[in-house]
């Protein structure tokens, strides 16, 4: 099913490395007018026919900039996110603030901007990177992680309620662990913080998941490509697992 997105225009943040580079990737490759957008501009070389813009996902001003510049847009991907560790004994009040921010803040930047001009057009496809780990399922030390996930599905969800009859739909997909740069990071950071061996702590992560192995990038693509796609359009305020049995 070559072409899904043909014709269509979509925004992904984060699209530098991991989850959000594996959807640009693949919403190129369906055809559509990607603007893969990340902090790092560095970060976003070498996917495909994307047009390449910096983006702090922290600053309304540059969100709304950014929304005017591009215009109207057929897809939004909320990709940006941070992971803490710990429990609350580790979480300052500068750690809850960060990750409501980027986590939850981000989404409700963009979709704020960018809605007004899908409702223009009567039509849109919201797609929020949320997790299992949130209102889904625990996790140990996922403390402000867990609850920023949790709300991005409530903001999901809400978005669907307020705009099902005018065109736009929201859905959340929600990821098991995925082997991506964020995850080797954390990975070696529990590692020299607890004085395991970085295989150790890799394995922790492995045993985790039902299936043995972690998920992959693109195959979280795949489920973005389906929510951003015709096929899903009778499809909103779903939170769609994709986490190799983890919430089983």
């Amino acid at each position: 099913m070559a072409g899904r997105l043909q014709g269509k225009v979509a925004l992904v943040t984060a699209a530098g490395q991991g989850i959000g580079r594996a959807i640009a990737e693949a919403f190129v490759k369906e055809g559509a007018t990607v603007w893969a957008t990340d902090l790092d501009t560095a970060k976003l070389e070498g996917i495909g026919a994307a047009q390449s813009r910096a983006l702090d996902a922290l600053s309304t001003e540059a969100v709304d900039a950014l929304a005017k510049e591009i215009g109207r847009i057929d897809i939004l991907v909320n990709a940006a996110g941070y992971v803490h560790h710990g429990t609350v004994f580790e979480t300052t009040d500068r750690d809850w603030d960060f990750s409501f921010d980027l986590n939850v803040k981000s989404m409700h930047r963009t979709i704020k901007a960018f809605l007004p001009a899908m409702l223009e057009g009567g039509s849109g496809s919201i797609i929020n990177i949320a997790s299992g780990a949130s209102s889904v399922k625990a996790a140990a030390n996922r403390y402000v992680y867990g609850a920023t996930k949790a709300a991005v599905i409530g903001l999901t969800k809400a978005m669907a309620m307020d705009f099902i009859r005018k065109g736009i739909r929201c859905n959340a997909i929600c990821p098991g662990t995925i082997q991506s740069p964020s995850l080797d990071e954390r990975i070696a950071s529990q590692a020299k913080s607890s004085g395991q061996s970085e295989e150790t702590v890799r394995q922790m992560f492995v045993d985790r998941q039902p299936m043995g192995r972690l998920g992959t990038a693109e195959e979280i693509a795949q489920m973005a490509v389906y929510l951003a796609a015709d096929e899903s359009r009778f499809t909103t305020g779903q939170i769609h697992l994709v986490d190799g049995g983890w919430s089983l």
